[in-house]
């Protein structure tokens, strides 16, 4: 099973990207996915997540500009990022519990910068 994402790229601030994981292999079941994002030097910290059932949760500094999204039926992860800041500048990374175990992808990079 492998998890590849993509979407990133250099943005200018108050722009928009959507990121996009997409799980591929034997696939039997999807439960909670999740994004998280590491800035240069610091930890990876979730910063967005969805459960099987669609249920939602964001860290506060990204509530009303990025939405966590899947398609079940693509077995598909997505983020919608609006209103970008330079803060928001990091490696971005796509977590899924695949068939029971915790996978990731390799990360995508986020650049806000004017």
């Amino acid at each position: 099973v492998q998890l590849q994402a993509s979407g990133g790229g250099l943005v200018q601030p108050g722009g928009s990207l959507r990121l996009s994981c997409a799980a591929s292999g034997s696939i039997f079941s999807i439960n909670a996915m999740g994004w998280y994002r590491q800035a240069h030097g610091n930890q990876r910290d979730m910063v967005a997540g969805i459960t099987s059932g669609g249920s939602t949760y964001y860290i506060d500094s990204v509530k009303g500009r990025f939405t966590i999204s899947r398609d079940n039926a693509k077995n598909t992860l997505y983020l919608q990022m609006n209103s970008l800041k330079p803060e928001d500048t990091a490696v971005y990374y796509c977590n899924g519990v695949i068939n029971g175990m915790e996978s990731w992808g390799k990360g995508t990079l986020v650049t806000v910068s004017s």
